[in-house]
């Protein structure tokens, strides 16, 4: 899904920040402490230069000044000094928390949105960019919650010395009021052009993820055909993108942000300081604490002020990412599901497939008017070029796409009126790639189902895998590395098969099951096939035509459509496309022979 979005309007970002801030609603008691505390703050700032102010200018310049008083106002400002850096603690200390926490829960309900997702996304969107939003983008929406903890922050801080200032001198702190529709200014410039920038650089970063991603997925076949340099090239360029994006945003900081805070502040601690040097030139010790504290309010207005506008920066890469967090939750594309009031269940395994059309994109059909029916225990197998639609008939009898016309029928109920756990859990599927997870062999053989020990090994035993299980050092519990790297083709698929046949489904589907496996170690677990099939409604994707003469129906499909159907012999007899694909097969597989001797 391509990150097309780069400036949004005000519309646009309440609704994105409606949607954060929904997040927060479960550690509100947390956020309210950290806003209390920082509105104390804010009042124990403003007041600070005020006790100096007094003690200049009621006790030093009158002489009135002794060494208890001395003593009193120093420990009186101690106090209030120890105070403010107890309670920026916990200010700061329940924020970081309450916003950790939101994170976590942001993240947890993304995830959950994705797994959730249909097929249709993951095919639509590569998986470094799916990762950037649930890794990256999450992890600056944790940074985007400290924008509002310093915009608070200097909200309170410039209101409180604001009011301070008008009780000490109304016309100056006119001066420095003055100074506020120029930051105003400041900030609408700065986030006029900073969400463009922002959305560039997250857009680039999520190329650079999808990349890397990419390329360590398909690191055997990069080295293999020597593409090093090649993805070496591609990478720097997408790199390359990314850091031109963080340069813009460098000398749009640079130029907009704190330096020109700093320099309105230079500017009005200089009007102030003439104002002073003119009116009280003649009088000056009399006011030297009232000179003190518009400095030190001067620095103490501004500095916060800078802060929220430094903080913009990351308010508008918070938006971003906030933005690409709240499309993928708000997204309609969910995976299929079943009626609301779906209560069937699958006992026997009859399938019928009556006038089946199917588009991927909701425009272009790949499966036209497809009617194939399989009585209980019956095997069915589909043959047919790349692309002529058997994989699209699985994907939609499993449910993982939705189905435009047309109807499917499981023991005479539509598929769309059984609950999808009931469907998955009854439908065995046998992909042509098998998968195993980070764990041990018997956590991939259970996948955190509730089994038994005694089942998993009855499975692994059913299917012919218990040998090379066995063998193993530690047997049903040895390790096993991510994507199952240290076993075989044949062993993982084996395992395939256990985890199918461990939740005993009424209908098993094969898609190319042994298409990976050479024809000896195919011999081998050729028994564990039969022991799955035997009592079972089964569908086949065959690769070798061999492996289906015994199916009941064998259904021929070009460009989605059936061209074919009958028994082996039947077809062989009349002499068409399924004769012909049998005859080169057995050609080859004879060739093969041949040159094997």
């Amino acid at each position: 899904m391509a990150d097309k979005k780069t400036n949004f309007t005000l519309r646009e970002q309440a609704s994105i920040l409606a949607g954060l801030f929904s997040f927060t609603k479960k550690y509100w008691k947390l956020f309210t402490v950290s806003v209390l505390s920082m509105a104390a703050v804010s009042a124990i700032s403003a007041y600070l230069p005020v006790i100096v102010q007094r003690y200049i200018d009621n006790y030093l310049a009158t002489g009135d000044a002794t060494i208890g008083i001395a003593i009193r106002m120093s420990l009186f400002y101690l106090v209030f000094v120890i105070l403010k850096m107890v309670l920026v603690y916990l200010k700061n200390y329940t924020f970081k928390i309450a916003s950790e926490l939101t994170v976590a829960t942001m993240r947890n309900k993304l995830y959950g949105k994705v797994v959730g997702l249909g097929m249709r996304y993951f095919d639509q969107t590569p998986t470094g960019s799916v990762v950037s939003r649930v890794t990256n983008d999450t992890e600056t929406i944790k940074e985007f919650w400290n924008v509002f903890l310093t915009f608070l922050d200097g909200l309170l801080n410039a209101i409180s010395i604001g009011i301070a200032m008008f009780a000490l001198n109304a016309q100056l702190a006119w001066i420095f009021m003055g100074f506020i529709p120029i930051v105003f200014a400041l900030i609408y410039i700065y986030q006029k052009y900073s969400t463009i920038i922002y959305g560039r650089m997250r857009s680039a970063l999520s190329r650079v993820n999808a990349k890397l991603s990419e390329s360590i997925t398909g690191m055997t076949i990069i080295q293999h055909f020597n593409q090093e340099e090649r993805m070496k090239r591609e990478f720097d360029v997408v790199n390359q993108e990314y850091v031109t994006a963080r340069k813009n945003m460098f000398k749009m900081n640079a130029l907009l942000l704190m330096p020109a805070v700093n320099l309105i502040e230079a500017i009005a601690l200089f009007i102030v300081l003439w104002i002073f040097g003119i009116r009280f030139l003649e009088n000056s010790i009399a006011n030297v604490g009232m000179i003190y504290a518009f400095t030190s309010y001067a620095k103490s207005f501004f500095h916060p002020i800078g802060n929220m506008l430094d903080s913009l920066s990351v308010f508008q890469d918070g938006l971003v990412s906030g933005s690409r967090v709240m499309e993928i939750i708000n997204l309609d594309e969910k995976a299929p599901h079943s009626n609301p009031d779906a209560t069937g269940e699958i006992t026997e395994g009859k399938i019928e497939i009556n006038n089946l059309s199917f588009s991927y994109d909701n425009e272009n059909d790949v499966l036209h008017d497809i009617s194939i029916s399989a009585q209980p225990g019956e095997t069915i197998a589909l043959v047919g070029q790349t692309g002529s639609g058997k994989s699209s008939i699985i994907n939609i009898l499993m449910r993982f796409y939705d189905y435009q016309r047309g109807e499917i029928l499981i023991d005479g109920q539509s598929i769309r009126d059984i609950p999808m756990k009931t469907l998955r859990q009854q439908m065995g599927l046998v992909l042509q790639d098998s998968f195993m997870f980070y764990g041990d062999m018997a956590d991939n053989i259970r996948m955190h189902g509730m089994y038994t020990d005694q089942e998993i090994k009855a499975a692994a035993e059913f299917v012919n895998a218990d040998d090379f299980i066995e063998e193993l050092d530690g047997g049903y519990h040895a390790k096993v590395i991510e994507g199952g790297a240290t076993f075989s083709t044949g062993e993982k698929q084996l395992i395939s098969f256990a985890r199918t046949i461990l939740r005993s489904p009424k209908i098993l589907i094969l898609d190319e099951a042994t298409a990976n496996i050479d024809t000896e170690t195919e011999q081998k677990i050729s028994k564990g096939l039969e022991n799955m099939r035997r009592g079972r409604t089964t569908i086949i994707i065959a690769h070798r035509l061999s492996t289906i003469r015994d199916a009941d129906k064998i259904y021929v499909l070009r460009q989605g459509r059936i061209i074919e159907e009958g028994k082996h012999d039947e077809l062989i007899e009349q002499g068409g496309v399924y004769y012909d694909m049998y005859q080169l097969q057995s050609f080859q597989e004879e060739e093969g022979d041949y040159l094997g001797e």
